[in-house]
């Protein structure tokens, strides 16, 4: 039996929660750049499949790669880290 290998996860923001069981989540990264030795901020948006309907804009969330869900839903919502005030 062959061991199935570990889930990429990230953590990030919702900013969409506008779909039916789906969220739109933000995930920024910071490094330094390598010419200039300053920290630049990438950001890149995740469509997230949220069975429950339980997440709102500004939740912070923690995301697990899946298998391809629909187009574009390639990840799910595992756990709310922090609800937005």
């Amino acid at each position: 039996m062959t061991e199935r290998n570990e889930r990429k996860e990230r953590i990030g923001l919702v900013v969409s929660d506008k779909m039916d069981k789906s969220v739109v989540v933000k995930v920024e990264r910071s490094f330094m750049h390598a010419t200039y030795s300053r920290t630049v901020t990438r950001s890149v948006r995740y469509v997230a499949h949220d069975e429950k309907n339980e997440c709102n804009i500004g939740d912070k969330v923690k995301i697990f790669e899946t298998r391809p869900l629909s187009k574009t839903k390639r990840w799910r919502v595992g756990e709310i880290i922090e609800k937005a005030k």
